[in-house]
């Protein structure tokens, strides 16, 4: 039995070895490490106003609309493709849905309620979705250029329309607050998890100067954002459409040779991400009851970004949705730091996301050279 003991002890620690091994070739583990990294320095110079209720709610406001749009550019950039027009869609769907119900539905049919004006703009915005993946899958053309295209297209109509409609505005403001009345807006526009924040207040810690509960939710932003998340997390984990899509980016002629239908999966992936995009612009109009043409600018190159600093490899078949949840994370709370820290430029911001960026793509390519064997 004691003879037994170092052998069993040296096999105790290679599995060890070999655990250990796994866990730092994961794509999202130099994410992870960032946001520990961030969390503590926040912790540091502003946590009493980080870590309060207010803080936590802004925060987690901004990382869950950026995590909605970068969970669409995740499961795109796993199957080998880009999306640039992310954010002009958005500025596209806030437009619709704005526009739809001041002045009603096209054609003179009649008012438009939250819940029509949102799945007409939902027709439209996955039918340009679809457009643009059967241009890129049908031409063979860099889904960056098509994409890239759409990025002009959709902003250019967005603006147009606005000054057409808007009496030369591109901002459509006072909108009723339909939120108050419309349960369907609510679920947009409204909050999440008040039991958590109500609990908070009992045992006295979200309690404002004179007394009163201070914070009384979350954004719906933050729960469609879990909810998201949690869903894609099981397609890709558990489903044959993840294995699909991960077959896609990794070799898709290979892929196609084993009965992977690549080109629906790719036009799929663009429709997923116009969903992503429309879904981030309903959560914007009915929480502040405004549209401006200039929503969503520059969102497509964060969303990309958040993608790859959590681990996400450009060239396609890796990635991970815990990986994009950490990558949402760091760059939602560096982006809302500044108001935080006083002593911070704000445009430190952009600086920040293209060290982070350049730094993230160069370890995601050597852990992808690692899995593949310098392939």
């Amino acid at each position: 039995m004691n003879q037994n003991s170092p052998k069993r002890t040296e096999s105790d620690r290679r599995a060890k070895e070999s655990r250990f091994g796994r866990l730092i070739r994961r794509p999202e583990i130099g994410a992870f490490s960032g946001m520990v990294v961030i969390l503590v320095f926040l912790a540091v110079v502003a946590g009493d106003v980080v870590y309060n209720p207010l803080g936590i709610k802004n925060n987690l406001s901004i990382i869950g609309q950026l995590g909605i749009i970068a969970i669409g550019a995740c499961l795109l950039m796993i199957a080998g493709e880009f999306d640039l027009s992310i954010g002009s869609m958005i500025g596209f769907a806030g437009m619709s849905m704005a526009m739809m119900m001041k002045w009603g539905l096209p054609f003179g049919l009649g008012e438009a309620t939250p819940l029509t004006a949102f799945l007409l703009t939902m027709i439209m915005t996955l039918g340009i979705g679809c457009l643009i993946g059967n241009i890129v899958v049908r031409s063979g053309l860099s889904s960056f250029i098509v994409t890239l295209a759409f990025l002009f297209i959709l902003r250019g109509l967005t603006e147009v329309c606005f000054r057409e409609f808007n009496e030369g505005s591109t901002q459509i403001s006072g909108l009723p607050d339909f939120k108050q009345d419309d349960f369907f807006a609510y679920l947009f526009g409204g909050e999440a998890f008040k039991w958590v924040f109500s609990l908070f207040y009992e045992i006295g810690w979200n309690v404002n100067r004179r007394g009163e509960q201070w914070v009384t939710g979350l954004d719906a932003r933050v729960a469609w954002w879990m909810v998201l998340a949690m869903v894609t997390y099981i397609v890709l984990s558990r489903t044959q459409l993840g294995n699909w899509i991960y077959a896609t980016g990794d070799n898709k002629e290979s892929a196609r040779a084993n009965g992977v239908p690549v080109r629906q999966v790719k036009i799929g992936l663009f429709m997923f991400t116009a969903f992503c995009a429309t879904l981030f612009a309903a959560c914007q109009v009915f929480d502040t009851n405004t549209a401006d043409a200039a929503k969503g600018n520059l969102k497509e190159l964060e969303a990309i970004a958040a993608a790859v600093v959590g681990g996400t490899v450009m060239t396609g078949g890796f990635g991970s949705i815990l990986g994009v949840i950490f990558g949402a994370v760091i760059f939602g709370l560096v982006q809302n730091s500044v108001f935080y820290i006083s002593w911070i430029d704000g445009s430190y911001y952009r600086v920040f996301l293209g060290t982070v960026l350049l730094i993230a793509a160069f370890g995601n390519e050597n852990i992808r050279k690692r899995i593949t064997g310098g392939i």
